[in-house]
């Protein structure tokens, strides 16, 4: 089988990438000119690059030529200084580009990336499919526009189009829970709030299994699932098992959540301008204080779905790696 990846010098699609070629895919990455050094591992493990820019839709057509199957993993995520305007060319315009190639091509699935984020605090834990949509902030709002987008081209133009929410994806090669772990290593992460909301991770293993599962079955065709890890915990679990894998103290600072919410808005007001990295965003403060349970009940009964990275397992794997690549 042919497919397309998009994201593929990313950390999600290039694990999704390396393992569609163990499945036997012959595996096509788009990937921007600026990118092709990053996916020049990828080249030596047999995956194809063209250049192509999901604003160019000559680009997505030779992309899409002869494939089966389009896993649409890229995306803009948080970057400072970039107006909300960005995030719709790429989220939006640009899967709104590559649908429509994919329609062109004769495309059979068209496996769309979106984000459990979408749903936003969950009140009602854990959350399925069908839980309020309450997205936080531009990321999160395009990505549902996005993902709704394809669900009624899909439909309009008799394309088969399965949406999927991954939900805190982590693992080797990660680096955006770095600051996390590296944070808990040094004992300066603080704590905000009870530390009692819910958190849910999921290994990478296991996710881009679950993109695969995706793309074979027939009963996937517009449908929308989450994926994500075997289990969810507290965020004072969560951060007293990475402790221990790091073998550290579990983090003793216990600091009110509104002052540094204010700090957050302050510096996104100030920083975002001027294109400078903000040192703290609301979005970090929410971490602390929303939610975040979901049930995989629809993707194990329709799919398959079976995750087998308990976060044990994962975080420690997840340490290994950091350590090996001193990034602790």
């Amino acid at each position: 089988m042919i497919a397309l990846v998009t994201g593929v010098t990313g950390f999600t699609g290039g694990h999704l990438a390396h393992h569609l070629l163990t499945r036997g895919y012959r595996i096509r990455g788009l990937v921007r000119q600026r990118s092709l050094d990053k996916a020049r591992s990828l080249e030596a493990a047999g995956l194809e690059t063209v250049v192509g820019d999901l604003g160019d839709p000559r680009s997505l057509d030779e992309a899409c030529r002869g494939v089966e199957v389009v896993f649409h993993v890229a995306a803009t995520y948080r970057e400072a200084g970039q107006p909300g305007a960005a995030y719709h060319v790429v989220n939006v315009e640009g899967t709104r580009h590559l649908l429509a190639s994919a329609k062109r091509a004769g495309v059979r699935r068209f496996v769309h990336c979106s984000t459990g984020g979408v749903h936003g605090h969950v009140e009602r834990p854990p959350a399925s499919e069908d839980a309020p949509l309450r997205p936080g902030d531009v990321y999160q709002e395009t990505k549902l526009e996005a993902e709704t987008l394809a669900r009624e081209f899909g439909r309009r133009e008799g394309l088969a189009v399965t949406i999927v929410r991954p939900i805190g994806i982590y693992g080797p090669a990660d680096t955006r829970f770095l600051k996390m772990f590296r944070g808990i290593a040094r004992g300066r992460f603080p704590m905000l709030g009870s530390g009692e909301v819910f958190y849910h991770l999921t290994y990478i293993d296991d996710l881009v299994e679950g993109f695969r599962l995706c793309a074979e079955h027939d009963a996937a065709a517009d449908r929308t699932y989450l994926l994500a890890g075997p289990e969810y915990t507290t965020l004072n679990e969560l951060t007293e098992l990475i402790a221990r894998e790091l073998g550290v103290a579990p983090p003793r600072w216990r600091l009110p959540v509104w002052p540094f919410w204010i700090a957050g808005a302050i510096c996104e007001a100030v920083c975002v301008p001027l294109r400078v990295e903000p040192p703290l965003y609301r979005r970090r403060v929410d971490f602390y204080v929303k939610s975040r349970a979901f049930d995989i009940s629809r993707a194990r009964r329709e799919l398959g779905y079976d995750p087998k990275v308990d976060l044990k397992t994962g975080i420690r794997r997840t340490v290994e790696w950091y350590r090996a690549n001193r990034l602790l």
